[in-house]
Order: C-alpha cells, then structure tokens, then sequence
C-alpha cells in the first residue's frame, strides 16, 4: 500500500476539467464585454433617439401659437380657434422624452417644458374671461406670448443638453474602448499565462505517468520481469494500467521461474535416461555377448549385434536433438530388442507395430526404450517360458496411443500400486517409467503421461499418450514452451 493516498480522478473528468479551465474564463470575458459594449450601445441608442424624438418640435411653435391666440382675442376673420392640438402635442412630446431622459438638466428642461405647455393650456382658457379687448390683449403680451418662449427656450435647451450628452458619451465611449480593450488584452494575457500553467500540470500529470509506463514496457521487452512499484498516475485508468502491468509481470516472472525449474528437471530427467542407456551393465553384458559369439564363429551374428550396438547408441544421441519421429524411435526400439534377443536367445521374442502414416509425427527421445528394457527386466527376465514383446501405435484422432505389451511375470495388486504411485511421487521406484511418465507431463501436460496395468502371471501393459504434432511445426515452442 502506498503510504500517500491520493484522489485519484479519471482520464475524462480531468480532461473536462482541463477544457472547462479554457473555456470559461473565456466565456466569462467576452460575457463582460458584450455586455459593457451593449450597455454602452443601450445609452448612446437612447440619448440619440432622444435627440430625434426632440428634433420633431415644431421650430415655429411660438410663432404658430402666438399667431393663433392673436387672430383668436382680436377675433379676426382668420381666427381658427385656440392652438390647443399644438400645445397638446408639445406636452405629449416632452411626456415621452421625460420617460427616456437619464440626465439631469435634461430632465429639468423637458420638465420644464410639460409643466409650461400645461400653464399655457390654463392661460389659453382663461383668455375666454377677459372682460374686454384690452384685458385680453393684456393677457396675450403677459402670459401666452412669455410662455410659448419659455417652452421653446426648455425645448431648445433640452436638445442642446442631450446633444451635448450624446458628445460626450461618445468620447466617453471611445476612451471606455480604449481601456477595455488594454484591460482585455492585459487580462487574455494573464488568463492564457494562468491556462498555459495549469494545461501544462494536467498535462504532466497525464503524459508524465504514460512516458514512465512505456518506459517500463521497453524494460519488459529487454527481459527486466522484476516486479516494481507501480507508476504514480493521477489518472484511474493510467494507475490501474501500472498496477495491471505490475501484477502481469509478477505473474510471468513466476511462470519463467516455474518454466525453468520444469527446464531443469526436464534436462535432468533426459540425462538420467541418458546415462540409464550407456550404464556400464549394459554395455558389459552386450561386450561379452559380442564376445562370446566371436569365439563360438558367429561372425554374422556378431557383425549384426555390433551393428545395432552402433545403431542404439547413434539413435541415442540424435545429433543432439531431443525432439525425434517415430519412425527414428521405432529404429532405436528396434536395434535395442535386436541386442537384446541375441543376448536372451530363444528366451524372448518381439513384434513392433507402427503405421508409416504416424511416421513423420514427433516423440520425446528415449520414450519407447525404457518401457521395452521395463518389458524384459521386470517381466520376461523373470520366467522360464518364452517371452513375448509387442509393440503398437494406434492414431486416435488428434492423439497418438503407444502401448508396449508383454506376457512376463506381471505385478501384484500391490506392486502395480506402488508403481503408480511412484511415478506420481517420483520416489525412486521403477527409475525408467518414472522418468518417461515425468517428461512427458513436463512436455506435454499433466493430462498426459503413462498407465499402467498388470495382472501377476499374465504380463503387463504399458501405455503412453502423445499428441499428434509434426516436427516441422513448433516443436520447439509447443514441446518446450520456452519464454525468451
């Protein structure tokens, strides 16, 4: 267990993270300067429509109205009533700009101008009352000629403070412009510098592990298959890549370790058979056969027996190849029971029975052999009557099944059980079965190996079970499962 625990986060939150980190606070600065330059463009599009708006008073407006309520108290013949639409629509017009008007003075102007144009409704009406040309006359210089130029003078004054405005909200505007955008390029730098530091540290924190974990790879594939601690990741998946890795290696350095150790007891088994076959018993009692038939003028049958002499031996050291054919083993079983029948006489006799069709497949060297040499030793070496040994080989489909046969002397129920358990227990009991049955399973598989099966009197049985391989394949890999 690591002694800091760290959060860890996966590969996708910290990627949205990472583009949440970029897009926001750009977000957030083009919101604020949307939003101040809609501001801005809000106020400027007012004051303007303000301006517009105020612009429709009517410039006569005093000399329209003055003219009318002139005609209307000297009743002339161009009377046309009281100017009341004129003055209503002043009234309506400075109403609406009051609705509209931010500044001060303007809005004490336009003001101005809603309450005048109501006092001269109220003058206008008071003029029907006057009690005589003169007092009207009187009224008109008094009060509506003074108030229709108060009123054109607030209006004028009215336009003359919102131009003025309008001016210089666009200065205004234009120096806002300027420092905002210095702002804004000052704050994108900062903002670029502070994403760059922190894309920079999720980037470490994710390519970082990645470069280490592949560089832990390159050591698996240099053969380093020591277990080492894991790589730090931030990343769930990356930390448990590394631990995956880990546990992976931990796994195959054990399996090469148990490969070797099945290495080695294979070798040691081979050499064990090996030695068994050149043993000095062996090679004495064959010598002195050899010997005898010399001096008894048997020159054919002493060629023969030294030609199969040679023969055996050559087959057991196969140019140093462990991996042979049946056909090469059946000649080795062959010259073995040839030696061997020359020596025994008319005390033993074979068959050996192997299809050309399973010929070319492969066998571990030095199979057959030793439960041929259990054959006579344990079995026909042990009674007087005549002994026979078959040897068969039967294609079972994707198997090959190799039984050596005899009718010697046979085991007991008992002795037959310690054999089987000897070759599971490898205690030394039965040395050639034990070691053919152990290498096979080291080659083949636990599901392979030798039976055996024997009634005392009768003889024995021994079978073996191979899989059906050709040499030309892989061999090598299949039979050896090396790791390189």
């Amino acid at each position: 267990m690591r002694n800091v625990i760290k959060k860890k986060q996966t590969m996708s939150v910290m990627l949205r993270r990472l583009i949440s980190v970029i897009l926001v606070p750009m977000s957030i600065v083009i919101a604020v300067l949307i939003g101040i330059l809609s501001w801005y463009a809000f106020q400027y599009q007012t004051i303007l429509a303000n301006v517009t708006e105020a612009s429709a008073f009517n410039q006569d407006f005093k000399n329209v109205v003055d003219l009318k309520m002139f005609y209307y108290v000297s009743d002339s013949a161009y009377a046309d009533g009281k100017p009341i639409d004129e003055v209503e629509n002043a009234r309506k017009l400075a109403e609406e700009l009051l609705d509209n008007t931010t500044q001060k003075k303007s809005m004490e102007a336009i003001t101005s101008v809603r309450n005048l144009c109501v006092t001269l409704e109220q003058r206008m009406d008071e003029i029907d009352d006057a009690a005589s040309y003169d007092e009207g006359m009187e009224q008109l210089e008094n009060n509506i000629y003074i108030l229709t130029d108060l009123i054109q003078t607030y209006m004028y004054d009215y336009l003359y403070y919102e131009s003025a405005y309008l001016s210089s909200l666009q200065e205004e505007l234009s120096e806002e412009l300027r420092y905002l955008i210095l702002g804004t390029v000052g704050l994108f730098i900062i903002m670029t510098l502070a994403v760059a530091i922190y894309t920079s540290n999720i980037t470490e924190r994710i390519t970082h592990p990645i470069t280490k974990l592949a560089k832990r790879v390159e050591d698996i594939k240099a053969g380093d298959f020591e277990v080492k601690e894991a790589v730090e990741a931030d990343s769930i998946e990356i930390q448990s890549l590394s631990d995956g890795f880990e546990d992976m290696v931990g796994q195959l350095n054990n399996l090469i370790q148990e490969n070797k150790k099945a290495e080695r007891r294979k070798r040691h088994a081979e050499l064990e058979l090996l030695q068994a076959q050149i043993n000095p018993h062996f090679l004495y009692n064959t010598l002195d056969t050899i010997i005898w038939l010399i001096e008894a003028d048997k020159k054919e049958d002493s060629i023969q027996m030294v030609s199969a002499l040679s023969d055996f031996f050559r087959f057991c050291l196969s140019r140093g190849r462990d991996i042979i054919t049946l056909e090469e083993e059946q000649k080795h079983v062959l010259s073995y029971l040839a030696i061997q029948k020359t020596r025994y006489q008319d005390r033993m006799d074979y068959e050996v029975h192997i299809p050309a069709s399973l010929y070319e497949y492969s066998i571990p060297k030095l199979t057959l052999q030793p439960l041929v040499e259990n054959s006579i030793y344990h079995g026909i070496k042990l009674q007087r009557e005549k002994g026979v040994i078959r040897v068969d080989a039967v294609d079972i489909g994707d198997k090959i099944e190799l039984t050596v046969k005899d009718n010697g002397a046979g085991m007991t129920e008992a002795r037959l059980q310690e054999m089987r358990d000897a070759m599971e227990t490898g205690e030394k009991i039965g040395f050639g079965l034990r070691t053919v049955h152990q290498r096979m399973q080291l080659l083949y598989g636990d599901e392979y190996g030798l039976t055996i099966s024997s009634t005392e009197g009768v003889g024995t049985t021994i079978t073996a079970v191979i899989p059906k391989v050709s040499p030309k394949g892989s061999d090598e890999v299949l039979i050896y499962r090396e790791i390189k």
